[in-house]
């Protein structure tokens, strides 16, 4: 008879020791965090100060290029008392939802042909000079022609934003059905899945992490896209606090209203990488991320 395997009992003070051994990488990395936090904060300030100091002897003209507190009292007069279009935020909300409907739809729309394309290479083949051409053009010069289509209302800056969205998510999306494992696709065709088994039970979660690594900046491009629009010709919106501030020559007013679009990019950008980390719990985490 083959000698037996003897395992080695685990005791108390192995268990002990991997436990202290987590509690100090847990420890580890949100030490890690407050100091990337507290970096990221001194240096802000750091900055502001600086702009507020030189701004106040004169270094820059503060007519051309304000200053931080007289950026502030402006956020704070929009706020507590309105501005011209209406009260604060109900243009900090009209400017997010052209944005987060743009977004949506180029969302959809790129992953749909770019999964489409990178399955069926005979479409990519026939698609993919339009393609490229499309993407090469100046996208942001078309807002003032979706304007002429569809007026001053919230589609013209919806159909800006879904272009400056689509070709990032879609190239993405294409790139990631292309690397999908070709191991995985032919073990699932051993053992009898169809094009459509594949392409929702293969193909997609595969590509799902390059989806989401374009979405990060994809509503960036929403965001610049609804904000164009809204400069060149809007009723409400952030883009409109931008235009009638530059019209009046208020320079606290357009840095007031690029640092309130810069809050909106930010806190979409933490809700996304929210999602992302739920949806991917499988993957290691970065030490050097600070998430």
């Amino acid at each position: 008879m083959p000698p037996e395997t003897v395992t080695a009992p685990v005791t108390p003070d192995k268990t002990v020791s991997a436990i202290s051994r987590t509690q100090a990488r847990a420890q580890a990395a949100r030490n890690h965090r407050l100091l990337v936090n507290g970096t990221r904060v001194l240096l802000l300030i750091g900055l502001l100060g600086l702009w507020e100091w030189l701004a106040r002897t004169a270094v820059i003209d503060p007519f051309n290029f304000s200053m931080p507190s007289k950026i502030w009292n402006q956020i704070s007069t929009w706020a507590l008392d309105g501005t011209p279009q209406g009260s604060l935020w109900e243009q900090i909300w009209y400017t997010l939802y052209e944005a987060l409907l743009g977004w949506i739809i180029g969302v959809i729309g790129g992953v749909v042909l770019g999964i489409t394309l990178g399955r069926i290479r005979f479409l990519s083949d026939v698609l993919g000079p339009y393609v490229k051409v499309l993407n090469a053009l100046p996208r942001i010069v078309l807002a003032p022609v979706f304007l002429i289509w569809f007026g001053l209302g919230p589609a013209s800056k919806v159909a800006s934003a879904v272009v400056l969205v689509f070709f990032p998510v879609f190239f993405n999306a294409f790139q990631g059905a292309r690397e999908v494992d070709r191991n995985l696709v032919a073990n699932s065709r051993i053992l009898g899945a169809s094009d459509r088994q594949v392409t929702f039970q293969v193909v997609i979660p595969s590509a799902t992490s390059w989806i989401f690594t374009s979405l990060h900046v994809s509503f960036g491009f929403a965001l610049i896209g609804a904000i164009v629009g809204e400069y060149i010709g809007a009723t409400k919106g952030i883009g409109l606090l931008v235009s009638a501030s530059q019209g009046t020559f208020n320079a606290a007013g357009v840095y007031a209203a690029m640092a309130i679009r810069a809050v909106v990019a930010l806190l979409a950008e933490g809700a996304l990488a929210f999602l992302e980390k739920k949806l991917f719990r499988w993957r290691p985490i970065d030490p050097g991320s600070g998430s």
